[in-house]
């Protein structure tokens, strides 16, 4: 990446986060801009209130990792002070980028798709106007490209000892017990996923096991589609869990190191981030009985979040295994 395009990334990045921050703004101060008379939005203040604090503080950190990810004081910060939130943006951002796009398209090609503006808690009003949701998922997507592209640069300049070259030939690290403990968290990660994995493969074969009342009646064209999705996240989560813990991608000598690590990375924070959020979003509950997730949902959202909370630990125990490796074979070369 050339440097005249770092400050354009930052700028890009924060300037696509406004519009969301404004909206939250100003529906904490009372606003119902882009809320319809009769949203379920305007029932229950103090949640609305509770909940964009919350959104608006997680929009905000773009800012503070644009400027992180691209100011010189950013690389002496503490790696855990950039990482967690750049794996947690990666986790929930991603999903989007690909999610709102594919919808788009089904829509184009003459699929249906689940309107959110059309969908209420109880009653028929409209939860949101339409145009919300393009300013908002736009903006996301402008974001996740944005800081993405930055963190990769950023990545390659901190940490790139780690994460480059090939499998075949990583560095020659001592085993510990550290390593076991990342294939038990691998494998744990590994069998806990096949929960999930079979109630996404339930709902994407048109099985209506599990799912509200509502959910099942609100399943259109995307619907299956997402679903698929969530299913190969998991995939992904599990499979480059796997092939760190037990260097499995040794018999793969041509496989880049960073192809287990992106699929870990990706894959761990969309099932455990997604998992997570839709887990806090159901604590509140709906006055709409249609609409209360069932305990088959809750379970699928709790075991996804705690898998890919496991699988991010494998990758956080191998990428330290390699600096210590790297920083061991550099001591062997420059002898104090």
């Amino acid at each position: 990446m050339s440097q005249p395009l770092v400050p354009a990334l930052r700028t890009l990045a924060i300037l696509a986060a406004l519009p969301y921050l404004t909206l939250k703004v100003a529906w904490i101060a009372g606003s119902h801009l882009g809320i319809p008379a009769g949203s379920s939005l305007l029932e229950h203040r103090g949640t609305m209130i509770f909940a964009n604090s919350l959104t608006l503080l997680m929009d905000a950190s773009v800012i503070v990792l644009a400027l992180l990810l691209t100011r010189p004081w950013g690389l002496r910060s503490p790696a855990w002070l950039l990482t967690l939130p750049m794996w947690a943006a990666t986790g929930l951002l991603t999903p989007i980028m690909i999610g709102f796009p594919l919808q788009l398209l089904i829509k184009a090609l003459g699929g249906s798709i689940n309107e959110p503006s059309t969908q209420s808690g109880e009653g028929d009003g409209a939860f949101l106007d339409s145009w919300v949701f393009g300013v908002v998922y736009g903006g996301f997507i402008v974001q996740g490209l944005a800081l993405g592209a930055l963190f990769v640069r950023y990545a390659r300049d901190r940490w790139g000892h780690v994460w480059r070259g090939r499998a075949g030939d990583p560095p020659r690290a001592r085993a510990t017990g550290h390593r076991g403990v990342q294939r038990g968290a691998a494998l744990a990660a590994a069998l806990l996923a096949l929960a999930p994995m079979t109630m996404h493969l339930l709902w994407v074969t048109g099985s209506t096991v599990g799912l509200s009342e509502a959910r099942a009646g609100e399943r259109t064209t995307d619907f299956y589609a997402l679903e698929a999705l969530d299913m190969i996240y998991l995939g992904s989560a599990v499979a480059g869990g796997l092939l760190l813990a037990f260097r499995a991608f040794r018999w793969l000598p041509v496989l880049p190191v960073k192809v287990p690590l992106a699929l870990a990375w990706v894959g761990s924070g969309a099932v455990a981030c997604w998992g997570g959020w839709l887990l806090f979003a159901s604590v509140g509950g709906t006055d709409d009985i249609s609409r209360q997730p069932t305990a088959a949902m809750l379970l699928t959202y709790s075991v996804q979040m705690i898998a890919g909370m496991l699988v991010a630990t494998v990758g956080v125990g191998f990428l330290r295994e390699r600096a210590g490796a790297a920083g061991q074979v550099a001591a062997d070369r420059h002898p104090a």
